[in-house]
Parts: structure tokens; C-alpha cells; sequence
């Protein structure tokens, strides 16, 4: 330790503390600049260069291929609908809530929704879809259920998508919407 007390002190004897200090920060500076533009004070010749494709490897059409993984299509079961009634939904929702999860207990009654609207045929069973295709199908089918599932799916949207925290009053709002729902389509048909 004491060699570096020593060359620490024949450095500050031939540069003061503040102009080592400025020097450094300048430094310092000047390597985040070139770090931030690196690509472009590189020689276009020093770049990166991708490989050609060879006449036998496959080419893949961009526009036709679709962003969502492919189900196995010899796996029927993928694409079934879980067989679970809703009220195994609510139960699980209501264990999250006695819990505190309110997150949770908010999907498990959204899909306690969903699986009612699926059973009573309001809306097909479609593997895949966002909640905002599930609340326009279900709005489109019986514009009375609109607003409810409208309102339960934007509850769902802003837990899980916005991350925004869960609270016991969304959860009850959801419990409203669902009993809306509920109603509509057991009392509608």
C-alpha cells in the first residue's frame, strides 16, 4: 500500500487534485460520446457484413408469417377449451382474494367470464385472443353485455398489461361486472 501512497503523491506533485479531477471527468466524458456513436465513426469497410444465403437454404416471407407460436397440429387439446366450470374459477378467485392476491382473483374471474360466455354461446371459444377481441366479440354478439365486459377486461388490461397494483376495489368491481354478465346471460336467453 504504500508504493501507491508514494505514486500518488509524485503525481499530485507534478498535476494539482483539480486538474487530475477535471481531466478524468473529461475523459470520462469523452468515452460515453464515442461509446454513444460508436456505429458511426466506424469505417463502413470495419462493419459487420452478414453472410449471403446460399441457393439451397430456405428463405422465410416476412409478411406471411405469422408473430404467434404455431399450436402442435396434432395435438388436439391445445386448442380445446379447458374443462373447467366457471364456478372452479370463482372459487379460485375468491381464495386469491381471501389471500390479498387481488391480481390474481381478477383473472380468475375473468376467466370465469369468459368461460360463462364461451358455455352459453355468446362467444366462440377462439385459442389466442387479447381481451380487447374477447370484449368486442362479446359487445357485438349482445350489446347489453358490452359495458360490463368492456369494464372487466379494462380492469384486467391495466393489472396485468399496465402493471398497475391490484387492489381489493378492483376486485370488486370485478365482482360487479361478472354479476352483470351473469345476469345478462342467464336471465337474457
Amino acid at each position: 500500500m504504500r508504493w501507491w501512497n508514494e505514486t500518488v503523491a509524485v503525481f499530485d506533485d507534478v498535476i494539482p487534485f483539480g486538474l487530475a479531477a477535471f481531466l478524468l471527468l473529461l475523459l470520462a466524458a469523452l468515452a460515453g460520446v464515442l461509446w454513444f456513436t460508436y456505429p458511426a465513426w466506424l469505417p463502413t469497410r470495419w462493419r459487420v457484413r452478414r453472410r449471403r444465403r446460399s441457393a439451397d437454404e430456405p428463405t422465410y416471407d416476412v409478411e406471411a408469417a405469422d408473430d404467434r407460436p404455431a399450436a402442435d397440429e396434432d395435438d388436439p387439446a391445445a386448442e380445446e377449451l379447458p374443462a373447467l366450470a366457471p364456478e372452479v374459477y370463482l372459487s379460485q378467485a375468491d381464495r386469491y382474494a381471501a389471500e390479498g392476491r387481488w391480481a390474481e382473483a381478477v383473472r380468475e374471474r375473468l376467466r370465469a367470464m369468459v368461460r360463462e360466455l364461451v358455455d352459453r354461446g355468446v362467444v366462440e371459444h377462439v385459442p389466442g385472443w387479447t381481451v380487447t377481441e374477447l370484449a368486442r366479440a362479446a359487445g357485438g354478439a349482445r350489446p347489453e353485455l358490452g359495458p360490463a365486459v368492456q369494464g372487466a377486461t379494462g380492469i384486467f388490461s391495466g393489472i396485468w398489461y399496465a402493471q398497475r397494483p391490484a387492489t381489493a376495489g378492483d376486485d370488486e368491481r370485478m365482482r360487479g361486472h361478472l354479476a352483470t354478465v351473469h345476469e345478462l346471460v342467464r336471465g337474457g336467453r
